[in-house]
C-alpha cells in the first residue's frame, strides 16, 4: 500500500514539522517521506486544506464482542471506528460474559488481529461485573488488560474498590470508574431538573455521581492508586476533580462528546436516541464541562459508542435503553462545541493516550503510518454510511460539519472521498 497525501496541514506537537503544510509519503504502511512536491508511484489523496494527525483514539467504546454481536462486532465497530477517525479503541466490558478472565482478554486480542483499527480490551474489576468479589487483575494485564472497569456497572461496594485499588496499585495498572451511586440514581430515566419536572418524569440527581466521584477520590488519594472516571457530566464534577488534581492524585476523566453540546431540552419530544447515561445534563453543566476540558481538568473526550438493536431503542421512553452510535459524530461533536484542530487532536489523539500508557504516535520519517486526515467539511450522516451494525443515533438524517477524509493504521486505509 503506498499513499502520497499532498499539502496537508500536520497538526502533531511531537513532529518537527507541526503546523507545517507538507507531502506525506507512505510505503508499506511506513512513513518513507516527508516534505514538499514529493513526486512518486503512488495513490494520491488531496490535503489541501485539511489537517493530518495522529489517529484518533478513542477511551470508551462499547463492541459487542463477546456475546452481544448482534448489536456491534469487530468487523462493524472497527469500520465505524476508522470512519470516525480513530486507530485505537479501549473496549469496555460490557459484554455476556463479562471479560473477567485472562482467557477471555487473550480471546479478545487475537480476535481483534488484522483490523485497521487497534483494539484494547479492558477487563472487568469484579468477577462477571456484579460487584461483589475482585476479579483476577494481574493475571489479565499479563494477557493483555490494559484497564479495569465494571463498564457502565457502578462499584457500590467501597471496600471492594478500595482493594481494586490497591490491588492495581501494586503493577501500575489503571482502574476506571464510572461515577453512579445506584441508591440515589434509582430507576429515574433523565437529568433532575426543570425538564424532568415538565416530562412529569423521575430524574438522576447530580449528586447520585458527585457523591460516587468523592467516595472514590477518597480511596485514591489513601492508596495512592491510578484512578480515571469516564463520562463525567456535571459541573461540580468538574469542580472536584480540579481540586484532586491540585492536591497532586494521580486521577485523570474524561466526558462524553456528546455531552458538550446536547442538554436536557433534547427530550421535549421524548425522542429515545437522546437517552443516555449518565443523562444529558443543563447548559450550566455543558458550560462547565467546556471549560474543565479548555484548562485541562477533564484530560480527553469520549465516544461512549453504545450500540442499541432497533428493539431496544423504538419503544417508549421509559423502558428504551441508554446509547448512542457514537464513533463517527465525535469529530463534528467537538468542532460543534469550539474546539480548533490542534485541541482535538491533544484531547482524542495524545492524552487518550497517554492516560493508558500507550505509545504515542508521531508523524516522522521511519514510522509506522498511524493517521487520521480531516477538516471541517460538512457531510450528510445517513444509514448508508452509517458503518455501525445499529443506528441508535439522533444525529442520523442530519448534516454535520467535521469530516474525516481517511484514516490510516496497520498497512490499511479507509477513505472518505
Amino acid at each position: 500500500m503506498n499513499i502520497l497525501i499532498k499539502s496537508a496541514t500536520i497538526v502533531d506537537p511531537s513532529s518537527e514539522f507541526n503546523g507545517k503544510t507538507a507531502d506525506v509519503l507512505i510505503e508499506n504502511g511506513k512513513i518513507t517521506k516527508i516534505g514538499s512536491s514529493i513526486k512518486a508511484d503512488a495513490e494520491k489523496i488531496d490535503g489541501s486544506g485539511k489537517f493530518l494527525a495522529p489517529g484518533f483514539f478513542d477511551l470508551h467504546a462499547n463492541l459487542g464482542e463477546i456475546g452481544v454481536e448482534t448489536k456491534e462486532d469487530f468487523i462493524t465497530g472497527s469500520a465505524a471506528a476508522a470512519a470516525g477517525g480513530f486507530t485505537g479503541v479501549g473496549m469496555m466490558p460490557n459484554t455476556i460474559p463479562a471479560v473477567d478472565s485472562k482467557s477471555q482478554v487473550e480471546y479478545l486480542k487475537n480476535r481483534a488481529k488484522g483490523l485497521l483499527v487497534d483494539i484494547y480490551p479492558y477487563g472487568t474489576i469484579s468477577q462477571k461485573r456484579e460487584g461483589k468479589d475482585l476479579a483476577e487483575l494481574f493475571d489479565m494485564t499479563n494477557s493483555g488488560a490494559v484497564a479495569f472497569s465494571d463498564g457502565n456497572e457502578p462499584v457500590q461496594d467501597a471496600g471492594l474498590m478500595e482493594r481494586a485499588m490497591l490491588y492495581a496499585k501494586g503493577f501500575n495498572a489503571l482502574v476506571i470508574s464510572y461515577p453512579e451511586d445506584r441508591t440515589i440514581a434509582g430507576k429515574a430515566k433523565m437529568n433532575e431538573g426543570a425538564m424532568s419536572t415538565y416530562l412529569g418524569m423521575k430524574g438522576i440527581p447530580n449528586i447520585a455521581e458527585e457523591l460516587m466521584i468523592v467516595r472514590d477520590l477518597y480511596l485514591a488519594e489513601y492508596t495512592d492508586a491510578r484512578l480515571h472516571f469516564t463520562t463525567v457530566s456535571t459541573a461540580h464534577a468538574v469542580e472536584l476533580i480540579k481540586q484532586a488534581k491540585k492536591k497532586g492524585l494521580n486521577v485523570t476523566c474524561d466526558v462524553a462528546a456528546h455531552h458538550l453540546v446536547l442538554t436536557e431540552d433534547a427530550l421535549i419530544d421524548f425522542d429515545s436516541n437522546y437517552k443516555v447515561k449518565p443523562p444529558l445534563r443543563t447548559k450550566a453543566d455543558v458550560k462547565a464541562l467546556l471549560k474543565g476540558l479548555q484548562e485541562g481538568v477533564i484530560d480527553t473526550v469520549v465516544s461512549q459508542h453504545t450500540p442499541q438493536e432497533i428493539e431496544f431503542k423504538a419503544v417508549e421512553f421509559e423502558i428504551a435503553s441508554y446509547g448512542i452510535v457514537a464513533l463517527q459524530t465525535v469529530l463534528p461533536l467537538l468542532i460543534q462545541a469550539g474546539l480548533k484542530p490542534e485541541q482535538i487532536v491533544d484531547k482524542l489523539s495524545v492524552k487518550s493516550r497517554e492516560i493508558l500508557g500507550l505509545e504515542v504516535p508521531a508523524i516522522a520519517i521511519g514510522n509506522n503510518a498511524n493517521l487520521v486526515l480531516f477538516d471541517e467539511s460538512v457531510w450528510l450522516y445517513t444509514k448508508e454510511n452509517n458503518y455501525s451494525k445499529s443506528g441508535n443515533s439522533p444525529f442520523i438524517g442530519k448534516e454535520l460539519k467535521g469530516k474525516v477524509w481517511a484514516t490510516i493504521n496497520n498497512g490499511q486505509i479507509y477513505s472518505g472521498v
